[in-house]
């Protein structure tokens, strides 16, 4: 039997939501304070996944300031499409509060923000049959709306609240044979996180809550992947039914630290008794009947292209003046628009780490200029290795600590920079042979970080850092790692960029 790998979209892509159009899959993800916002995907089969854009690809779409705070921004959208157009819908925290986008091609263009006046964070979309449009929110309200204009017609009214755990949120309405399904996330996008149901004959209630919630929780299991909730349902073109949802891959030594952010899984739905029923959500599945593989990103971009590729994105926003692909043909070049990246309004293009065992390099002409390698959760969480009037530097900040950790002279002109990320492998005190406790104690994050410049001689290693002050479990936040290039002053050239997965 043919079966698939969880998470089908690995790295930080969480709150995933998923619709169907005749045998075609379209998957959007939280990007918090990341331009551009919304990455988009298509799938044939819900588990191969390729990256066909950004929703919000302009800045008109998607203010975010600098008073935007590290995970702020951009929450939790749904996508829909109804009568022959797709709809995203999401909430802009610190920007402006919940919007509407439409489209007639997943590919866009995408419309301007069509601006809701309705509390709450997570908004969903639904309709009923005689097209009145329903919007609900976290905790559950529900209003009905106008789309075209966002007007609020009527509402927002209190419809079910969960099951009792804290935070009811991500919610999502669904009809399905007679009755009105609101699948709601409980319990916290931590460890407590779980997936409630309800029904109901009427969107407007008055719901009858699963006698089994909630219908998913990992909580308090010893299961490798956790915080599973935020779930969104989807009916295959078979007829079965199929749910995409965020989870953690935790490592390392008590209490665990997950660096990759919350991922995109992918898990089958039963039905029992008129309810649906989920997991666990296992790291492989038997796979759906369709199956349609895409192909991979290459793992070096050498900037060869008219436009940057849709999976590199910037904090806060990547202004005209501060990126070019025409100024040096083949390369492309970033220019300082701030002189930190400890604070917001730098210039930083990145991508997400996608795998626990990988290696980011870049080649870079530093010029005049002081640029660098980052592995980035937040302006407080960074790892840098740059180089500047002939010499590199590796620095940790670390909350409000900032340390130069190495340096090493370098020749003037072009230079490699690599970082290496390694997953540590840890044993519980238990399991440590006399003589490796001081090990154990080392080996108590969950990877490490090994920092390198390229010369003629070779490779130089210049540090080793833990990785566990590289997470969510330190940095907090709801985002996780990204890896990219920078530069702090003055400008620099990028000749290529390549992220390699290693085994």
């Amino acid at each position: 039997m043919r079966t698939y790998g969880n998470p089908v979209l690995p790295g930080f892509h969480p709150d995933p939501s998923v619709c169907r159009v005749g045998e075609d899959y379209y998957l959007v993800c939280s990007s918090f304070e990341y331009f551009p916002g919304i990455p988009l995907f298509h799938s044939r089969d819900l588990v191969h996944w390729r990256r066909i854009g950004n929703v919000l690809d302009r800045p008109e779409q998607l203010p975010l300031p600098d008073g935007v705070p590290a995970s702020g921004g951009i929450y939790a959208p749904t996508i829909r499409h109804h009568d022959g157009q797709f709809h995203v819908i999401t909430t802009n925290v610190g920007g402006g509060g919940n919007f509407l986008v439409t489209s007639d091609r997943p590919e866009g263009p995408w419309s301007d923000p069509v601006w809701i006046d309705l509390p709450g964070i997570d908004p969903d979309l639904a309709w009923d049959d005689d097209g009145t449009c329903w919007v609900a929110v976290a905790g559950v309200g529900l209003a009905r709306v106008d789309p075209a204009t966002g007007k609020v017609l009527d509402g927002p009214v209190p419809v079910w609240s969960g099951s009792g755990k804290r935070d009811p949120e991500g919610p999502h309405l669904y009809r399905v044979g007679d009755w009105w399904y609101l699948l709601v996330a409980e319990g916290g996008t931590a460890r407590g996180h779980s997936v409630s149901v309800a029904r109901a004959r009427s969107p407007l209630g008055p719901y009858e809550p699963a006698p089994e919630n909630p219908v998913l929780t990992h909580s308090g299991s010893r299961e490798p992947i956790q915080c599973t909730g935020h779930a969104d349902l989807v009916q295959a073109a078979d007829g079965s039914w199929w749910t995409v949802l965020l989870g953690t891959r935790p490592r390392g030594f008590f209490p665990e630290f997950h660096v990759l952010g919350r991922e995109t899984f992918l898990a089958p739905v039963e039905w029992v008794d008129g309810w649906p029923r989920i997991g666990p959500v296992r790291e492989r599945h038997p796979a759906p009947a369709a199956w349609h593989p895409q192909p991979a990103d290459p793992a070096r971009d050498d900037f060869d292209g008219p436009a940057l590729a849709p999976y590199w994105i910037s904090p806060h926003g990547r202004p005209a003046g501060s990126w070019s692909l025409t100024e040096r043909p083949g390369r492309l070049t970033l220019t300082a628009t701030g002189d930190s990246l400890d604070r917001p309004g730098h210039t930083f293009v990145g991508r997400r780490q996608q795998h626990h065992d990988c290696r980011a390099s870049v080649r870079l002409d530093p010029g005049a200029g002081r640029a660098g390698l980052s592995v980035r959760m937040d302006e407080a969480h960074h790892y840098d290795i740059e180089v500047a009037a002939g010499t590199v530097s590796v620095i940790a900040r670390i909350g409000p600590v900032r340390q130069c950790v190495a340096e090493h002279p370098v020749p003037t002109g072009p230079v490699v920079l690599a970082v290496g990320i390694r997953t540590t492998d840890v044993r519980p005190p238990t399991a440590v042979r006399p003589g490796e406790e001081t090990a154990g104690l080392r080996a108590g994050g969950p990877d490490t970080l090994a920092f390198s410049v390229e010369g003629p001689d070779g490779a130089v290693r210049l540090a080793e850092l833990d990785g566990r002050y590289l997470s969510t479990e330190v940095a907090g936040g709801f985002t996780g790692r990204v890896i990219g290039m920078y530069v702090t002053e003055g400008r620099a050239a990028f000749d290529w960029f390549e992220y390699v997965p290693e085994v």
